[in-house]
């Protein structure tokens, strides 16, 4: 893993090891990272390592997410988790109540890119980790939008445009608690967005937004795939009506005077009218940039939004679908912080693999160093088997041909069940060594 630029070279180099070691182990957990009591020690004293903050370490990761995007039409999806010590805080330091208010805990607001016409996982660009004061805040419509926790939402979008700049578009993406003045009125003039409606805005004819679509005529009906909920859940397919339109939002009493009086903004709706019993209706506002002015405009700003959920594999492969960090030993806030921005990353790679299996245009070099490619090649051969479908079809040098051999070595037989995150994960730790192993024998020793 390349990337880690601190001031110290031997830090960077037990950072990279240490990144590596979340993804192969699939743990966050010390002595599993460490494998040995001097491995552990080595563990600590990168996370405690005064050359290390987790923002040194984001931007790093996403050096290589750059590079993934540049050309590329992105989504840059962004939310905030809650990482909750509830009945695990015993000598845990320097962290503040989550959302109940009591457990003491810390949140994570990663930005990740998805590309936006393969829908596959590119990379981290960004990420704000923080705990709450234990004190109560002033009154919230007091404070300035950049002193308030909600303008982790505008400075995502911002990362995103930053980070992201060599990409020919880049779409901001959230929900409903992104749905904030500021967010549209500051954003970076390169970035769009697409943000489900929280608020009931007044609009400048005087109806409000809820209701401005109402006398528009369904511009299609269409299917829209609705995300999985949790384990165990598949996910659904929704009969939904799309109307779409643009509004003129006036500026809200609490935002400043010198913000525009009126944004000229899209909205789309996407209604479903026959549900299945016993479940919710599908029912999506969508405030965004992009244009809406056809069906197929609709449609887009949909399956746009529709990738949000993306993240929310992130969450669940940072916790208790993967590399549980809440079950973390690590005590101090700043150390956990380090790991979380760390165990983030391995999360995305994990997913990166995932997507991968069942092909995938994308270069190995979003994961691993193009240079290694001959490397890789000899691992491929000496996995594939005899029959058809034993055999690395996919092309070399893809993301795809990489998974393959990866998932190999995680114990997938090429039959059955598709690998899934755990296998990846196990492969990548038995591929990683190998690999290190061909490098070494190869190179010539004076």
């Amino acid at each position: 893993m390349s990337g880690f630029s601190l001031q110290d070279p031997r830090t960077a180099a037990r950072g990279a090891w240490l990144f590596e070691q979340i993804v192969a182990t699939g743990s966050v957990v010390l002595r599993q990272l460490g494998r040995t009591r001097a491995g552990e020690v080595a563990v600590q004293r990168y996370l405690s390592s005064p050359y290390v903050t987790y923002e040194v370490i984001v931007d790093a990761l996403s050096a290589r997410t750059r590079q993934a995007c540049a050309g590329r039409r992105v989504v840059a999806a962004q939310d905030t988790t809650e990482i909750n010590f509830k009945d695990r805080s015993a000598a845990r330091r320097g962290l503040g109540p989550t959302g109940d208010g009591q457990s003491p805990g810390f949140f994570i607001h990663p930005v990740v890119a998805i590309d936006a016409d393969e829908e596959t996982m590119l990379g981290l660009v960004g990420a704000q980790i923080w705990t709450r004061d234990e004190k109560k805040v002033s009154d919230r419509h007091r404070r300035a939008p950049e002193d308030k926790e909600s303008a982790c939402w505008l400075e995502g979008s911002r990362t995103a445009g930053r980070v992201l700049d060599q990409a020919t578009q880049v779409i901001s993406v959230s929900d409903r608690e992104s749905d904030i003045w500021s967010h549209f009125a500051h954003r970076p003039a390169h970035v769009e967005l697409t943000v489900r409606a929280r608020h009931d805005r007044s609009l400048e004819d005087g109806a409000t937004l809820f209701k401005a679509l109402a006398d528009e005529p369904t511009l299609i009906v269409t299917i829209v795939k609705v995300a999985p909920r949790g384990p165990g859940d598949k996910g659904r397919l929704a009969k939904v009506e799309l109307r779409a339109g643009q509004i003129r939002v006036r500026r809200p009493s609490t935002a400043p005077r010198t913000d525009p009086k009126v944004l000229l903004l899209g909205l789309v709706e996407a209604i479903e009218r026959d549900a299945p019993p016993g479940v919710e209706p599908l029912r999506w506002r969508l405030i965004t940039t992009l244009p809406v002015a056809t069906a197929e405009d609709a449609q887009d700003v949909v399956r746009i939004y529709r990738l949000r959920w993306r993240i929310e594999e992130v969450f669940r492969t940072l916790k208790r679908d993967g590399l549980a960090l809440e079950e973390t030993q690590v005590q101090d806030s700043k150390h956990l912080f380090h790991l979380s921005a760390l165990a983030m990353g391995a999360a995305v790679r994990i997913i990166q693999l995932v997507d991968a299996r069942d092909g995938s245009s994308r270069p190995m070099s979003d994961v691993l160093d193009p240079e290694l490619q001959s490397n890789v090649a000899l691992l491929v051969r000496s996995r594939e088997g005899a029959t058809a479908r034993q055999k690395n079809l996919h092309p070399p040098g893809s993301l795809a041909w990489l998974s393959w051999v990866v998932a190999r070595y995680g114990g997938w037989n090429c039959y059955y069940k598709p690998p899934g995150p755990k296998t990846m994960a196990r492969g990548w730790e038995r591929f990683a060594a190998t690999l290190a192993g061909v490098i070494l024998a190869s190179e010539k020793i004076p």
